[in-house]
């Protein structure tokens, strides 16, 4: 796992900087191993980016127009909600209702492993292998999700491992 405290000032400013710019965290992983020569996976930006406390702006403008939810609803974890919560999901229909959970003890050969379940119903596994790689595995053979549910499994996913 790489350690923030490796960053010079000017390195964390240029991180910052390119957030702002609206880079996300593949493109700061990119810029990183390009501008800095630094590697790092996927996961371990992910968690620079925490440890730093930089927040990256939405990817797109159709998730800048939905409502925030109350301060409250946002902060419980995805497990904790009751059915009066559940009532403030989007429906299925509308493309909102990724559900995502961690599993206790990841598969043999992951770092992190969980179920997701997309708002078409679909389901399967996701994970994140020793690599640092996210993937899905669908229950379907051949089944992909929707981009407007890939970006809302993302989101999801950020939210329950903060959580987690």
């Amino acid at each position: 796992m790489f350690d923030a405290k490796k960053l010079t000032e000017e390195q964390v400013a240029t991180i910052r900087g390119w957030a702002a710019e609206g880079d996300q965290l593949a493109d700061i992983q990119k810029r990183m191993e390009s501008e800095m020569d630094l590697r790092l996976t996927y996961m371990d930006t992910r968690f620079l980016i925490l440890d730093l406390g930089i927040e990256l702006k939405k990817e797109d403008e159709e998730v800048e127009e939905q409502p925030e939810p109350a301060e409250d609803e946002a902060e419980k974890p995805l497990e904790d909600l009751t059915e009066d919560d559940m009532e403030i999901l989007p429906p299925a229909d509308q493309g909102g209702n990724v559900r995502v959970t961690v599993d206790e003890i990841a598969r043999p050969g992951m770092m992190v492993t969980g179920k997701v379940t997309f708002s078409d119903g679909q389901s399967g596994m996701w994970y994140v292998d020793e690599m640092g790689r996210l993937g899905i595995d669908p229950d379907q053979p051949g089944y992909r999700p929707t981009e407007s549910d890939i970006t809302l499994f993302q989101k999801e996913l950020q939210t329950v491992m903060r959580h987690h």
